[in-house]
């Protein structure tokens, strides 16, 4: 037993913390395509609650995406940099309120490979919403952070919508 303390100890000793000069900051700022009209939607819903049509906020609507990210509000005219994949839910009963659940996955550039994980509650009329980066991959490994939303635009007939995301993220400097 005497062993299995001093192991422990030993242990505890040669672990270091993070310090912040082996912790890097990055901002990623990527447009978030959600297209849920058309013959190729992005969103797509795969269950409701029974009183979900009844609800002026669509309340348990569950949506699961794969929606393009790119590096302008354009779709068809920017640089896809990644996808938005994971889902999001109809968490409020009296407002417009989503349960973002998404993991931003580039595909080019710098950080092709990598991945941020985004959660976090979306009041899809609040101007500027905020969310937790709750982790990553890659060069994102054991990231940290937040993600600010705004529409750039939301046509209300089909609900697509094209949303810029300003992502601070701390995470683990590469050597």
């Amino acid at each position: 037993m005497a062993s299995a303390a001093l192991l422990v100890l030993l242990a505890l000793a040669t672990m270091q913390p993070q310090t912040t000069s082996s912790q890097k900051e990055t901002h990623l700022k990527v447009y978030w395509h959600d297209v849920g009209s058309g013959p190729d939607p992005t969103s797509v819903p795969v269950a409701r609650a029974a009183t979900t049509n009844a609800s002026k906020a669509a309340f348990g609507l569950v949506i699961v995406i794969d929606d393009p990210l790119t590096d302008g509000p354009g779709l068809n005219s920017s640089r896809l940099m990644g996808r938005a994949q994971g889902t999001y839910i109809a968490a409020g009963k009296d407002q417009l309120a989503l349960l973002m659940l998404m993991n931003f996955v580039f595909t080019a550039g710098k950080y092709n490979g990598s991945s941020v994980a985004i959660m976090g509650r979306n009041a899809v009329f609040t101007e500027v919403r905020e969310m937790a980066v709750v982790g990553g991959t890659g060069v994102f490994r054991w990231a940290r952070g937040y993600a600010q939303a705004r529409t750039h635009t939301l046509d209300l007939k089909t609900g697509d919508a094209t949303v810029e995301y300003n992502v601070f993220v701390m995470h683990l400097s590469r050597p």
